[in-house]
């Protein structure tokens, strides 16, 4: 993000107006290779590629601002990989990583990789330090520290399945499990705020954390979410959980994330009165349906009925409900931008 992009943000952490209400996008390897014009392995495989194509959107859309910004990741893959899964990689598809454990009996053996060495968490700093200077000379900064969170990190290694079946049958080494998750993506926040002064920042993505009921939640996401959210005092801290369900947005605060990305599947009202007043609310409008397969004339319409839901639109960074899905078109994002401008 820019410096004016960054200063907007904490205004709008503070709770401050600003001259016109943002529009924000989260952007990684579904959208953003092709929307460029390439592969999803040749955006994921070569810096020159993966750069041109950040460099590209930030200049053909100034005024919006692209979270996290210039982001080095290997889709899925990125995390587990440190853990041993093993990695697919097609030309053109998602990045797969296919499970590591086949039982809970084999979680016992699960260590807190190293975040210097293990996987593929040394290729995305290096990707960072190798585009450093050309992302400054472009007027950006890294921003943000991005990790994918405990219990999303912990149903790839057990497939998603066994790990929430586990949650039930297997609790003491669930928790042991989500412990150990918790432990590495808290060094692994922490190494990139060190590799990185810059930051200031944090994002994490689990939507998991949504699939399970409150008790649930309450006994093995809200520890493990609080603890990763403690591992850098910055002053954003993002949450990505676009699940449908409610039970996460009313844990904002004792959790400690002040900016939440949520599923459109709620309205702006609904997610506000939960989260409450001091907490920024990135959306709403539908990612797949509307950004995605709709036309711009769908784009505009969804942002009215959003705007006529909220009274005050403080503390609202206007995105998808989710990330950016494939197929976004530039005339959709274009029209997203004018239908937040216009009138209310």
């Amino acid at each position: 993000m820019r410096d004016d992009q960054w200063d907007g943000m904490l205004r709008l952490v503070r709770g401050e107006f600003l001259d016109r209400e943002p529009v924000g996008l989260i952007i990684d390897s579904p959208w953003l290779p092709g929307w460029f014009g390439t592969t999803i392995l040749e955006y994921l495989s070569d810096d020159s590629t993966w750069l041109a194509a950040n460099i590209k959107v930030v200049q053909e859309f100034p005024d919006v601002w692209f979270l996290p910004g210039f982001w080095a990741e290997y889709g899925m893959c990125t995390e587990p990989s440190a853990f041993g899964v093993k990695c697919r990689f097609h030309e053109d598809d998602f990045p797969h990583a296919e499970r590591v454990l086949l039982s809970w009996d084999e979680t016992d053996r699960i260590t807190v990789p190293d975040c210097r060495t293990d996987g593929l968490l040394p290729f995305a700093v290096k990707r960072l330090q190798h585009c450093q200077r050309q992302i400054e000379s472009a007027g950006h900064r890294i921003r943000f520290a991005v990790s994918r969170g405990p219990m999303n990190i912990a149903s790839y290694l057990l497939g998603q399945t066994e790990f929430l079946l586990g949650l039930r049958s297997e609790p003491e080494r669930a928790q042991k499990l989500l412990d150990t998750v918790s432990r590495f993506i808290t060094d692994w926040l922490r190494y990139q705020k060190e590799c990185f002064p810059s930051i200031e920042g944090l994002l994490v993505l689990d939507d998991l954390i949504g699939f399970v009921g409150p008790g649930d939640f309450e006994k093995f996401a809200r520890p493990c979410m609080t603890q990763v959210f403690s591992a850098l005092d910055v002053p954003v801290k993002m949450l990505h959980n676009d699940a449908y369900g409610l039970v996460t947005a009313k844990y904002a605060t004792e959790i400690g994330f002040n900016t939440f990305n949520f599923s459109h599947e709620h309205d702006l009202e609904e997610i506000r009165a939960l989260a409450g007043e001091e907490v920024v609310l990135v959306g709403n409008i539908p990612p797949r349906d509307v950004l995605g397969g709709g036309t711009p004339e769908d784009v505009i319409n969804a942002v009215r009925a959003a705007k006529s839901k909220l009274r005050d639109r403080r503390r609202l960074l206007w995105s998808a409900g989710g990330g950016m899905p494939p197929g976004v078109t530039s005339n959709n994002i274009r029209a997203f931008q004018e239908a937040v401008s216009a009138d209310a």
